[in-house]
Parts: C-alpha cells; sequence; structure tokens
C-alpha cells in the first residue's frame, strides 16, 4: 500500500469508513517525496527517539520509522486509530499514543516510549495547534531538534528577522529558545483535501544556553509582549499602555538609546533585554 497514493488513501479510508475532520485540521499528503524530505530534514538516526504529532494515516511515521530507533505517535482522533494498527503493523518500533498532545507530559512521555534515546520532534503539526505545540515543544526542554511542517506564514514569523513585516513575538520566543531554519515549502496540491495555504517546513533546535543574559526572563518576555500588541502603535506608547508609567517608559527608552518614535518590530533581543532590565530594577 502507498500511503501517499490517492487510489490507496480513498480505499483505505472507505474501508474504515472515515472521514476528516475539519476541526481537526486534517490534510492527508499525496505526493511521497514531502515525507521522505522532512523524515530525512529530521535528522533522525537509529540513536533517536522521535515524537510525532498527528501521524494521519502514517506516511511521515513510515519514513520515520524505517530511520529512528524508536517513535510515538500521538495521535487525538480516535477514528484514525484502527487504521494506524493497520499501515503501522510492519513497524514494531513506533507506538500510537492516543490522546491530545497539549495535556501530555512531553519529558515524561519521551521517558517512557523513548527510553535510552535523543528526543526529537517530526510532524506534520495540524494547523489549529501550530503556536501552542511549539511553544510547549520548546519549553518542555528535552528535544534536541523539532521539525515540522506548518503554514507558511507561521514559517516565516519562526525565522523572521528584526525589522521584517514578519518579526513579531512569536519570533523572538522561538529564537531566544533555539536557533531556526526555513527548510522548504510545501504546495496545497501535495495534500487531499488540499488547504487554501501554502505549507513550510521549518527546524528548530533547542539552544544549550539562551543567546542572551537577563535579569529576569518573564520581564522579557513582558516587554516583548507589550512591544508587539498594538504593532501600529511606537514602543512609548505600547509599553505605556502595558506598564502605566510613561516617564518610567521614556526614561528606559533614553537609557537603552532607543527613539521614542521607534516600533517593537525595529528591536533585537539584546535591545529587549536591556529595556527589561531597566523596567525591572526601576519598578
Amino acid at each position: 500500500m502507498d500511503l501517499c497514493n490517492q487510489n490507496d488513501i480513498k480505499a483505505l479510508l472507505a474501508r474504515h469508513g472515515f472521514r476528516f475532520s475539519k476541526s481537526m485540521g486534517q490534510n492527508f499528503l499525496i505526493e511521497s517525496w514531502v515525507p521522505q524530505r522532512i523524515a530525512e530534514a529530521s535528522g533522525a538516526g537509529p540513536g533517536a527517539g522521535v515524537v510525532e504529532v498527528g501521524p494521519g494515516i502514517g506516511p511521515l511515521t513510515v519514513e520515520l520509522a524505517r530511520r529512528a530507533g524508536r517513535e510515538a505517535a500521538v495521535e487525538l482522533d480516535r477514528s484514525l486509530l484502527p487504521i494506524l494498527a493497520e499501515t503501522l503493523a510492519p513497524y514494531p518500533n513506533v507506538a500510537v499514543v492516543p490522546g491530545d498532545v497539549m495535556k501530555l507530559d512531553l519529558a515524561a512521555l519521551c521517558r517512557e516510549k523513548l527510553p535510552g534515546l535523543t528526543p526529537m520532534v517530526c510532524a506534520n503539526l495540524p494547523y489549529n495547534i501550530t503556536t501552542p505545540v511549539i511553544t510547549a515543544f520548546l519549553e518542555a526542554g528535552c528535544f534536541s531538534a523539532i521539525t515540522v511542517m506548518i503554514q507558511r506564514e507561521v514559517a516565516r514569523r519562526i525565522c523572521a528577522a528584526p525589522g521584517s513585516a514578519d518579526y513579531g513575538a512569536f519570533s523572538v520566543f522561538c529564537q531566544y529558545h533555539a536557533g531556526t531554519e526555513l527548510l522548504f515549502e510545501v504546495p496545497p496540491q501535495c495534500f487531499l483535501p488540499a488547504p487554501k495555504v501554502t505549507s513550510a517546513v521549518v527546524r528548530l533546535v533547542p539552544r544549550a544556553q539562551p543567546p542572551q543574559d537577563l535579569v529576569d526572563e518573564d520581564a522579557f518576555f513582558r516587554v516583548v509582549r507589550a512591544a508587539f500588541a498594538q504593532r501600529r502603535k511606537t514602543l512609548l506608547n505600547s509599553l505605556t499602555a502595558a506598564y502605566g508609567d510613561r516617564e518610567r517608559v521614556r526614561a528606559a527608552l533614553a537609557a537603552c538609546s532607543l527613539q521614542e518614535n521607534v516600533r517593537g518590530e525595529r528591536l533585537g533581543m539584546a535591545e529587549f533585554a536591556s529595556l527589561a532590565a531597566f523596567l525591572a530594577k526601576n519598578a
């Protein structure tokens, strides 16, 4: 059975009485080069234990199972479980984990399902959970790499540089925690049903140490979130709305050699760190 062949897919789904769920963002791959290239980009090898989210009918799962030591594939849609039992039967190194990835203890999952292996993530993520699940992966602190196919717009945001239209609070968050790289794009016609947007594969490699020394991580991200909360506003106005003390914000900008009319998207990580340190010190 070819898990990327439309005729085989339709026959498989019909045999199990499966219906696509829009709410779960289900789009199955119909071009075999895509899962092959994603799995290759993940760097998975015999010493790797891979966490996959949303395996669908298993085309990426199979490619990962052929490369990795073990895999834990987390699937929310229980109607896909009997299909996965069929398609993954030849791969005893795959454990299908029914459930919601947002409710799992990811570190515990890795200890239980991938013992003795280097944990990494590789997945074709449902669009509707992209940001929170990537956040969870980074905050879990246990993955050597995170390679995911997501909406191109979000991939660009993750990798965006200061001053670009895509740069925002999520860019800073991801780049603080990991090195980021947009690898390649995947057009809508590679999926069944075809989504209305282009996808892209992005790779995040969590950092051993943050790229920026911080006085207080919570204070840093408070400044970052405030700076992008109202993108059209100047940093002076955005931070004043968050901190309620215009003169204190004005003093912080001056201390960091920033103009009062600068906007948050112009600032790099070091500048956000300097602002956060001044505001925390002069609370």
